[in-house]
């Protein structure tokens, strides 16, 4: 028998294990008496086994510490995020979105009224606040189906394409019924579906829905066995009807200047028919394109996928890094006279299926800074009317569409906004294949229960909603278009008691301004006359080479 003094050596932390021990053991003399017993013995049996694991196991401290009584700290653990969302987040703790934002979408694709009752939530005057001013003399705006114009003179086929769109999310990171919904709505509603890198599905096909084709570092759809990209493949695809435009992804904000590897076992025959690679077989993306290198080569690259794809628009995506990289681009297009027709610019702060914690957090330039630089180059180089701009990052609701357009935006995607519409619950397990929703997930058995015919028509609603949302801000202002949106329509306060609107706020360049070297903005001061067209290198570093070789 164990006396008192054994008792006192046993460690309190293991209190838990020894009690599932002696309860098993009284329902195991029970059981000798009545049947009743038996689910005593069944849980405590499994518990003291489980203790037993514990203690013997080396992986886990905590467990051979607490024996039993860890695994709720585990349970407890691994429900956190849900717990914070559900009962401890207020409505406006965005993480990454709030309450309230996800609330207004689920409201508007449902079709129900997004109206609030009381007034504002939100602290009107602390710094970062921001709003649109109003007008003493409103409008009247007849339609919210807002379109911009794509394509420059050297494309046969413009796009008319609306100022609220899908953004670049691939079959394989959501499911097949989400690809589905997402086309259909976009098709009712005459907007665009951004297929993502991972090229056009059979779902993306099955409903007609308008496609912007994004070709990646991995060129699939158009693909050889190497991985290197193939014409024929290119032109087969992008002659098809449904592809308005074709994006070429040179970074993507959440997770800039990182490649991938999809293991083999996903590769299902959906995905390799989609991508045209080998079923079962790991399927790598470089984190850097090999059909070109330099930024007069990219220009090269463009003209030619604007020519197979029989003058269809073309453009490129990136999320901004080293600005002499990007001067670079610009100054390419000055050299060669060649020009994309639009370009989409990614926000650092953009979502992704899955990246590292440093790149999601720590890379790449948010939008607002992002798309003040891309719009201020091309209008200082004269190229800001040849060249739209498209616009992604956290862009949800009319608001941020306005503020977006008001920074120099012709038309915003975006990505989790639409996926709230399909029932998105932001559970933050889009990386595990096991979405709640069905959105974000692989396995058949979640998302074939996520009803198409139903989604697609909240996806449309939410577009619609929004869109509408936005014509009545628009009107309050007095304006008539997003076209007729400009810095001085949108305030941001600086401090308690200091408010700037956004011309006052950042520098904005005139036309031709950089042409002329007249501007004093502090990044073109730095890099913009040693950024060279032939190379993505840093000034510094082509000084340094051009040194060596003349040693």
């Amino acid at each position: 028998m164990i006396d008192a003094r054994g008792l006192s050596r046993i460690p309190l932390r293991h209190a838990t294990f020894i009690a599932c021990l002696l309860l098993l053991a009284i329902s195991l003399i029970g059981l000798a008496f009545s049947l009743m017993w038996l689910w005593g013995v069944v849980i405590f049996g499994l518990l003291s086994a489980l203790g037993v694991h514990d203690v013997r196991q080396r992986r886990r401290t905590v467990s051979r510490n607490y024996p039993v009584l860890a695994h709720l700290r585990y349970i407890l653990e691994s429900i956190g995020p849900e717990i914070r969302q559900y009962f401890i987040q207020s409505d406006l703790d965005a993480r990454p979105f709030s309450r309230e934002q996800r609330a207004v979408v689920y409201q508007r694709a449902k079709n129900e009224s997004d109206k609030k009752p009381f007034g504002s939530l939100l602290d009107m005057y602390q710094p970062g606040h921001e709003w649109i001013n109003h007008s003493l003399r409103p409008s009247t705006i007849d339609s919210h189906d807002f379109r911009v114009q794509v394509g420059g003179s050297r494309c046969r086929k413009p796009y008319s394409t609306s100022v609220f769109n899908i953004s670049a999310m691939s079959f394989g990171s959501l499911s097949a019924n989400a690809i589905e919904a997402l086309n259909a709505g976009a098709c009712k509603g005459g907007f665009y579906h951004d297929t993502g890198e991972g090229s056009i599905s059979r779902y993306h096909r099955k409903h007609g829905g308008d496609l912007v084709w994004e070709i990646g570092s991995g060129y699939f759809g158009c693909r050889n066995d190497d991985g290197t990209f193939n014409e024929a493949r290119f032109e087969a695809n992008a002659c098809d009807e449904q592809v308005k435009m074709i994006e070429i992804k040179l970074s993507q904000g959440a997770k800039p200047g990182h490649g991938g590897i999809l293991p083999g076992a996903k590769v299902t025959a959906e995905i390799a028919e989609a991508r045209g690679v080998p079923m079962g077989e790991d399927v790598v993306s470089p984190a850097a394109h090999t059909a070109f290198s330099t930024p007069l080569e990219l220009m090269h690259f463009i003209a030619r996928l604007r020519e197979l794809s029989e003058g269809k628009p073309v453009g490129f995506k990136l999320a901004v890094g080293h600005p002499w990289e990007w001067f670079a681009i610009v100054k390419a297009m000055l050299e060669t006279g060649e020009r994309p027709d639009f370009i989409v610019v990614d926000g650092g702060e953009g979502g992704t299926g899955a990246a590292p914690l440093e790149f999601i957090n720590r890379l790449g330039v948010p939008l607002t800074e992002a798309l003040t630089l891309v719009h201020n180059t091309l209008v200082g180089a004269g190229l800001r009317d040849e060249i739209r701009i498209g616009a992604a990052g956290k862009i949800m609701s009319g608001f941020h569409i306005a503020r977006t357009i008001a920074l120099g935006a012709d038309w915003c995607n975006a990505g989790r906004g639409f996926m709230f519409s399909l029932g998105c619950i932001q559970a933050l397990s889009c990386h595990t294949d096991k979405c709640p929703s069905g959105v974000a997930t692989q396995d058949p058995k979640r998302g074939q229960h996520l009803d198409v015919a139903d989604k697609s028509e909240r996806v449309y609603h939410y577009h619609r909603n929004t869109l509408r949302a936005l014509a009545e801000m628009l009107a309050a202002a007095g304006l008539g278009h997003t076209s007729e949106l400009g810095p001085e329509h949108i305030i941001r306060r600086v401090s308690e008691n200091e408010i700037q609107s956004y011309d006052q706020l950042f520098t904005f360049l005139k036309p031709n301004e950089l042409l002329t070297g007249n501007g004093h903005h502090t990044v073109f001061e730095h890099y913009w006359e040693n950024a060279r067209s032939d190379s993505f290198l840093p000034p510094s570093r082509i000084a340094q080479l051009r040194f060596t070789k003349l040693e």
